[in-house]
């Protein structure tokens, strides 16, 4: 596989990007399904009743989440190496009147390693992996910012799930391709995708257990024949939502959500999951 040596940014991009991702609905479908994920495991996270967690959120974007953990009440730290998402998301964290409430740090990833070690409660990294000129660095480096006990939200692009895409509509040339994962460069298609045991490996290597994995866009990204319930947004979002935490349905998105725990020693306690 070919590979960018730099990371993406998305500074030429930031108009497309609010337009086709955070408002589409995609977008929201990713926002609720991860929402509804950290939620499930994490039910105090919208009213923490003890004293607040410090949160990270790497490759925020335009920082939907960034903004909500901030209205919730907890530290948050935004980073994103574009400057163009940054300003962006700052205007979008003034409206919501949050926007001294969050740590702003414009820059790669890697530059966070060295200022914070076993910082952070949680960590949120949604749609950045498959967008890095070395993908494989990213999860143990995060492990290195998490306290132990703390927890990873972690999304990315399911080499599964575009296969998948590629076999229904008959392009098996692609399918046959070595150098298939090349993308436009002026495109929002991502860079790479990954395998779920690849990176439930990674997690694992990286002292995390998988706690819950969970698709988003399980079948609406894959139908051609609009009719049905599929000619109705509202009725996609409800079957998307419904089968995204369900076998084996979720292990087909075209982007999978894993919440992972960083392990503890006996003395450790962390984040408490709900089971």
């Amino acid at each position: 596989m070919n590979r960018h040596v730099t990371d993406r940014n998305f500074d030429d991009l930031v108009e497309r990007f609010e337009q086709r991702i955070h408002n589409s609905v995609k977008g929201k479908l990713r926002q609720a399904i991860i929402r509804r994920d950290l939620l499930t495991l994490l039910p105090k996270l919208e009213h923490p009743a003890e004293k607040p967690l410090r949160i990270l959120d790497v490759g925020a974007g335009l920082g939907y989440f960034t903004i909500w953990l901030a209205k919730c009440g907890h530290c948050v730290c935004y980073n994103d190496l574009s400057a163009g998402m940054s300003t962006r998301a700052r205007v979008l964290a003034e409206a919501s009147g949050v926007v001294d409430r969050i740590e702003w740090h414009t820059c790669g990833y890697q530059q966070l390693c060295g200022q914070y070690h076993h910082t952070f409660d949680l960590i949120l990294c949604h749609a950045l992996l498959e967008w890095l000129g070395q993908p494989e660095k990213l999860i143990s480096a995060l492990a290195g910012m998490i306290k132990p006990g703390g927890g990873l939200s972690l999304c990315f692009y399911n080499r599964a799930g575009i296969v998948y895409r590629n076999l229904i509509r008959g392009n098996f040339n692609w399918i046959r391709s070595k150098d298939r994962f090349q993308p436009d460069p002026g495109s929002l298609t991502p860079t790479h995708a990954f395998d779920l045991e690849a990176i439930k490996d990674q997690l694992g290597e990286s002292g995390f257990n998988i706690e819950s994995v969970t698709g988003i866009r399980v079948f609406s990204d894959y139908t051609l024949d609009r009719r049905g319930g599929l000619a109705s947004p509202e009725e996609i979002f409800e079957m998307e939502l419904r089968f995204s935490d369900q076998e084996p349905f979720c292990r087909m998105g075209r982007y999978l959500h894993l919440m992972a725990k960083k392990k503890t020693t006996a003395n450790e306690k962390g984040l408490s999951f709900a089971s």
